[in-house]
Order: structure tokens, then C-alpha cells, then sequence
């Protein structure tokens, strides 16, 4: 089974604070209920992502690594 996902974000090489940044910029374009994929390369996005989503109301469903790249599953509030 597939995970629906609206729009993708690619963050990589990007350093704090931009990432969070450019997630907030694209969920601001998208409707409520609608999913959001993000590829970071900062090991500070772990706690960004989740800070950033408990914060705002957004739900975090995915976060998971692969060696040096981060992944995330965001649904907009």
C-alpha cells in the first residue's frame, strides 16, 4: 500500500533554521489534510520537524533516517 503524499520538499544541504523554514513556506500553499513529504540532510531537522509540527498543530505520521538523510511525512492542520 502506497502513502499518499501531495507535494515533496527537498531540503538537502540546507542548514538550520532554513529547512523549517521552507516546510512552513510549502504548508502554507497546501490545504488542510494534505500530506507533505520532506528530504532533509540536517541532523537537526530530527528535532526541528517534531518541535515544529507539535507547535503549529501539524501532524508528524513518518520520520525515519537513511545514513546521512532524513525523512519526514507531514500532514497540514
Amino acid at each position: 500500500m502506497s502513502t499518499r503524499v501531495e507535494k515533496e520538499l527537498d531540503t538537502s544541504g540546507l542548514n538550520c533554521p532554513l529547512p523549517i523554514l521552507r516546510l512552513k513556506q510549502a504548508l502554507r500553499g497546501m490545504d488542510s489534510g494534505q500530506r507533505l513529504r520532506m528530504i532533509a540532510t540536517d541532523p537537526g531537522s530530527q528535532s526541528d520537524v517534531a518541535a515544529f509540527a507539535a507547535q503549529t498543530g501539524h501532524r508528524l505520521i513518518e520520520s525515519h533516517a537513511e545514513g546521512d538523510t532524513f525523512y519526514y511525512l507531514v500532514e497540514k492542520a
